[in-house]
C-alpha cells in the first residue's frame, strides 16, 4: 500500500503528532498547497455531519484534490455489501478512503481489505480527526502543549479515549470527570498511560475535582448518534456534570472552555458558557480544516 491509514490516534508516534501540528501550522499561515492535485478521495459516512464533511471536502479541495462522497443511504455497508468488497472497489478507483461509522471494527476490516490509506473520520472507540484539532487549537492558545493541565466532564467514549491519548503523547495531564458506568475502560486508562510522550490520564468521577487548576475544561453531549433511546437515562446520570457558571468557578479564572460541537445549550453546557470570553469551540471547528488537510498529506506522503 503506498500511504498510512489513520485509524486510531494511538497509531501515532509523539514525533509524528508533532509533525502533524507543524504541518497544520504551516498551512494556516501560508495557505493551501496543491500537494493533492490529481488524488481522489473517497468519503462513505453511515453517520451525518458538518465539520468532518467539511473539512475533508473543503480541504481536499483546496489542496487541488478530488472528493467523491457516499451517504448512509447510498453504500448501505453490510446490508447492500460487505465493507471489504467495498474497500476493494474504492481501492481501484481512488486514493484514500475515509469512513465516518457506528463500529470501529467496520474500519478495522476495511483496512484488511484496502490497498490504500483508511482515515477514520469517526467510530464509536476513536475520533483522531477532532484529537488533532483539539491539540492545534490548544498549542495555538499555548505555545507548547508539554506540562499543560486539561479536564474532560462527560461521557468516556470515543472523544474523551481519542483525547487521552492524544494528551499523554503531547505530554499534556487530562482528567476525566464522568459519572459511575459512563467512564473510560481501565483497560484504556492503562493503554493511554503507558504510551510515550509523557502525559498522564486520569478518571475521576467529581467534575468539581477535574476541573481544579486545570488550563482547559473540554466537554461533549451525553449522547451521542446512535445513543438517543438512552438520553433519559443519561440526562439524568449526567446531570450534574453539566459545564456551567458554578462549575467553572471551580475553575482557574482564565481557563479555556472547549466543545467539539454540535452542541446541546442546557445540557452539556449553558448557554453564557458557550459563548463567554474563554470559549475557543469555534477556533476548534475551523482547526479541523488544517489538521484534516495535514492528516491527509501524512497519509498520502504528499509534500
Amino acid at each position: 500500500m503506498s500511504g498510512r491509514n489513520l485509524v486510531a490516534i494511538a497509531d501515532l508516534s509523539p514525533d509524528s503528532i508533532s509533525e502533524l501540528l507543524d504541518s497544520a501550522e504551516f498551512l494556516k499561515r501560508n495557505g493551501p498547497d496543491q500537494s493533492l492535485s490529481g488524488k481522489v478521495l473517497t468519503t462513505i459516512f453511515e453517520k451525518p455531519s458538518l465539520r468532518t464533511k467539511a473539512s475533508l471536502e473543503i480541504g481536499v479541495q483546496l489542496l487541488g484534490g478530488h472528493v467523491v462522497a457516499f451517504g448512509a443511504h447510498d453504500v448501505q455497508i453490510g446490508e447492500r455489501e460487505p465493507i471489504e468488497d467495498v474497500a476493494r472497489v474504492v481501492s481501484r478507483m481512488a486514493d484514500a478512503i475515509a469512513l465516518r461509522v457506528f463500529s470501529h471494527q467496520t474500519i478495522l476490516s476495511a483496512c484488511d481489505a484496502s490497498d490504500i490509506p483508511i482515515l477514520n473520520a469517526l467510530s464509536d472507540l476513536e475520533h483522531p480527526c477532532q484529537a488533532l484539532a483539539d491539540l492545534f487549537t490548544l498549542k495555538e492558545k499555548f505555545g507548547s502543549l508539554r506540562g499543560i493541565n486539561i479536564a474532560f466532564v462527560g461521557d468516556g467514549y470515543n472523544v474523551a479515549r481519542s483525547l487521552g491519548y492524544a494528551s499523554v503523547m503531547s505530554g499534556m495531564h487530562i482528567k476525566i470527570a464522568s459519572p459511575a458506568g459512563y467512564e473510560l475502560d481501565p483497560n484504556d486508562i492503562k493503554l493511554a498511560n503507558s504510551l510515550p510522550g509523557g502525559g498522564t490520564v486520569l478518571q475521576l468521577n467529581d467534575p468539581y475535582e477535574a476541573v481544579r487548576d486545570v488550563a482547559a475544561v473540554y466537554t461533549d453531549v451525553w449522547a451521542s448518534m446512535g445513543q438517543e433511546d438512552e438520553m433519559a437515562l443519561r440526562s439524568e446520570a449526567f446531570s450534574s456534570y453539566q459545564v456551567n457558571s458554578k462549575l467553572m468557578s471551580a475553575a482557574p479564572q482564565d481557563a479555556l472552555v472547549m466543545h467539539d460541537l454540535p452542541a446541546h445549550h442546557g445540557e452539556e453546557i449553558t448557554r453564557d458558557i458557550f459563548e463567554g470570553p474563554n470559549s475557543i469551540i469555534f477556533d476548534q471547528a475551523e482547526n479541523r480544516l488544517f489538521t484534516t488537510q495535514a492528516a491527509l498529506k501524512y497519509m498520502l506522503n504528499a509534500s
